[in-house]
């Protein structure tokens, strides 16, 4: 039997661990470290890890500790956004399709294979390049995306929540859409929402660090992950360690992410 903690299982619980460590070491740094990450220092390219600082410095002499910290709070809080934002579109019409049906239903079908007539990566990239370098259009693009997925799956559930014998049971005994949506159709959808969610935080970060490894995404000198791997690209024979961190931040992120959102069995 899969021993369980806070009705999570255990692949669940090390990556809810892992993200919650990773949270703190960017919040906590900007309490005890607090160096600025774009503070150049020339003098001092590529320092080794040293008390003052812990991960070294980047080809500019800047702190890496500083630099990978601010780096994941954005990737964190841009996940964050998108995934409210496009969770509340998709449930919302989802919902909305799936229980009224009809011609409703057919319209908002219709928006979703225009979504899909594009791939995802191409639709974002059309919105940076609205912008180039807007955190806003990035977040708007991202969230764009990932809508998607929330509509087809709630829409399904609803469809056949609606259908079922318990709803009619309700609807006949009087009771109204707003208490048959909160008894017995959100206990079906919210295990699949909150999956989704985790999935769209991972795919938030990878399409953030897409974006800067191949220059159409945020710029200079912010403290992004995929922008500070393509700015240290060219040194990876002479500072391995540097280009290795947020390398490591990008996978820990989203092996954290996907382990939430799976688990074990």
């Amino acid at each position: 039997m899969t021993r369980r903690l806070l009705g999570l299982r255990r692949g669940q619980l090390a990556g809810l661990v892992l993200i919650a460590a990773l949270v703190c070491f960017a919040l906590l740094e900007g309490l005890l470290h607090g160096a600025d990450p774009a503070s150049q220092d020339l003098a001092n390219p590529f320092a080794g890890p040293s008390l003052s600082e812990p991960l070294g410095t980047d080809q500019y002499g800047r702190s890496m500790l500083a630099r990978l910290a601010a780096a994941v709070r954005l990737s964190l809080a841009l996940s964050l956004l998108c995934v409210v934002t496009s969770a509340t579109i998709g449930v919302a019409m989802g919902v909305v399709a799936g229980w009224r049906q009809g011609l409703l239903d057919k319209c908002m079908s219709l928006l979703l294979n225009i979504a899909l007539a594009l791939p995802g990566l191409v639709l974002v990239l059309l919105f940076a390049s609205l912008a180039p370098g807007s955190f806003l259009m990035l977040y708007v693009g991202i969230s764009a995306v990932l809508w998607v997925e929330y509509f087809r799956v709630v829409r399904a559930i609803t469809r056949r929540v609606a259908a079922s014998p318990q709803v009619q049971a309700s609807r006949m005994l009087g009771f109204g859409a707003l208490y048959c949506v909160r008894r017995h159709l959100w206990p079906a959808i919210v295990g699949p929402v909150l999956t989704l969610a985790a999935f769209g935080a991972s795919a938030s970060i990878l399409a953030l660090a897409a974006l800067g490894f191949i220059a159409v995404g945020l710029r200079p000198p912010t403290a992004e992950l995929g922008l500070m791997m393509v700015e240290l690209f060219p040194y990876y024979n002479e500072a391995p360690w540097v280009l290795a961190q947020p390398i490591l931040a990008v996978f820990l992120l989203v092996l954290g992410l996907n382990l939430l959102a799976g688990g074990e069995e």
